[in-house]
């Protein structure tokens, strides 16, 4: 439930020890920065003990420092669920790849809409992030904001054939993004997709992107794969999140807490709502998740 009214006694039975936390809208402030009482929040978490772990669709690569660089982060799941990697290092500790016949009928079923939408791709290959070089030199023509134009350059390497690039690595990319330029094609794609094949994950963080993973991703399967591995009980973990793609992860966590920005989708998914993104709200929820 929203603070300010009851919030259940259940969210403090257990012991939080696993918190994940997504990063843009949610963590990361409008600029992309990480306010200082956010950082504070972060750092306070770790010095209980608390294991934090980035949770983000974005790929290892395009990580920010300003959260990656604070000691005592010790992984990062990626491509939505897709990557797990352990950050003192950058071993990845899980994958799963899109096969390659999966890869094949992507692009083709994305092709049909072509002739009626501006399309482009972007492919997650090894943690890198590359992009079609029409879309990298003009993301507004396919529903991109000008505010993300500046992070886009930044972290995707132009490539001037990107169905090719993409073919040429069947079987081992981490992602794929359909960039659509319109929310109603997207979902258009997205049914055509799962009417093809039950191999793929989608999900969608913003409105004109169709974020396209192996059918065993997803951020909640892998906040699950990581508690596991550190044997840490579901009941004591919890999530934040503002985006469809935080929903299967908001719903496995112990608590899930949803920003007051987030999609209703994710709002619905959440035990309770903190405040914005852009008013310190992962800050805000810690201190209430972990009892001050």
């Amino acid at each position: 439930m929203i603070f300010g009214h009851t919030v259940s006694a259940c969210l403090y039975m257990n012991k939080i020890l696993l918190v994940a936390l997504d990063l843009d809208r949610t963590t990361l402030d409008k600029a992309g920065g990480l306010s200082d009482r956010n950082r504070n929040a972060i750092r306070e978490a770790l010095a209980r003990g608390i294991t934090i772990c980035i949770a983000s669709g974005r790929c290892y690569d395009s990580l920010p420092a300003c959260v990656t660089g604070i000691p005592g982060i010790r992984y990062a799941i990626t491509g939505n669920g897709a990557c797990l990697y352990r950050l003192s290092d950058g071993k990845r500790l899980k994958a799963s790849l899109i096969s390659a016949p999966a890869t094949r009928i992507i692009l083709d079923t994305a092709q049909a809409f072509a002739p009626r939408a501006a399309l482009a791709y972007e492919a997650f290959l090894d943690g890198k992030a590359y992009a079609s070089s029409d879309y990298f030199e003009d993301p507004v023509r396919f529903g991109a904001t000008e505010a993300a134009i500046p992070y886009i350059r930044a972290t995707r390497r132009p490539v001037p054939d990107i169905r090719r690039f993409i073919l040429e690595h069947a079987g081992k990319l981490d992602s794929l993004d359909i960039v659509t330029g319109s929310e109603d094609v997207k979902r258009e794609i997205e049914a055509a997709l799962h009417a093809r094949t039950q191999e793929i994950y989608t999900t969608s963080s913003v409105r004109q992107l169709l974020e396209i993973s192996d059918r065993h991703s997803g951020k909640g399967r892998a906040l699950q794969a990581l508690a596991q591995m550190l044997s840490i009980p579901q009941e004591q973990t919890a999530a934040f999140g503002d985006a469809d793609n935080d929903v299967q992860m908001l719903t496995w966590a112990g608590t899930g807490v949803a920003v007051a920005n987030a999609s209703p989708a994710a709002l619905a998914a959440a035990d309770f709502v903190t405040k914005r993104h852009d008013e310190d709200g992962v800050a805000w929820g810690m201190e209430k998740i972990l009892g001050d």
